[in-house]
């Protein structure tokens, strides 16, 4: 079985952010990098890009693949794992499940940007404020992530957050929704909204990393699928 995790908006290195997870695991795992998250280079890389680059990783092997998205990767996942046979289970985390048609801009309160994030639309990026962080994303987490977060955070390309997707993978493939219940980024109120979409629902008392937080139990529940 493989692993294959795709990361949320506004950061880079995936590997990183999944690195207490991978310690964990027997099986093999692939963090694709995102193309509008500025980790190949691509100038003006949107949502297009990311489904290519992450599906170009699932269909690289036939071996029996989880996909674990988190947060943005919701979005990318729905397109990019379509009709992949090798993909036999999707792990959301504090995610999306979006119909065709749909895109990031349809999920949330509403009402302009979150104010832990910084939009600059000279530059068409967004971004994470770096002092809201870890009060909003990594409360729960301890110091060494902490400290070393905002080295993996980056500008994406404001465009994803209109992009729509062109398939919804999670109609054919069977999925499971963890709702973090302490999520300061997307409140658990919403998270269980999106989450009426899945096949199966897991709540966990932590925040929108707990991969980070909480790797052994996001392990055990990867062990249970």
């Amino acid at each position: 079985m493989r692993v294959v995790f795709v990361h949320g908006a506004c950061v880079r290195d995936g590997s990183w952010w999944w690195h207490r997870m991978s310690e964990l695991l027997p099986e093999k795992s692939v963090t694709p990098a995102l193309p509008s998250c500025g980790e190949t280079g691509a100038v003006g890389a949107g949502l297009a890009e990311d489904v290519r680059a992450v599906r170009q990783v699932l269909t690289e092997s036939d071996e029996p693949t989880i996909v674990v998205a988190h947060s943005y990767g919701g979005i990318v996942t729905a397109e990019a794992a379509a009709g992949i046979a090798s993909v036999r289970h999707l792990l959301l985390i504090s995610s999306y499940l979006p119909e065709v048609g749909q895109s990031l801009s349809d999920f949330g309160d509403g009402g302009g940007p979150a104010p832990f994030l910084d939009v600059d639309l000279d530059a068409g990026t967004f971004r994470v404020r770096p002092e809201l962080l870890v009060e909003t994303f990594l409360q729960d987490c301890d110091a060494d992530v902490q400290a070393q977060a905002a080295d993996h955070l980056a500008a994406q390309n404001v465009r994803v957050t209109g992009q729509p997707v062109g398939a919804a993978a999670w109609h054919d493939i069977p999925s499971t929704y963890l709702v973090c219940a302490r999520d300061g980024g997307t409140p658990a109120r919403l998270q269980r909204e999106y989450a009426r979409r899945a096949g199966r629902v897991v709540e966990l008392d932590a925040g929108h990393h707990p991969f980070l937080s909480q790797p052994a139990a996001v392990r055990d529940l990867l062990s249970k699928i």
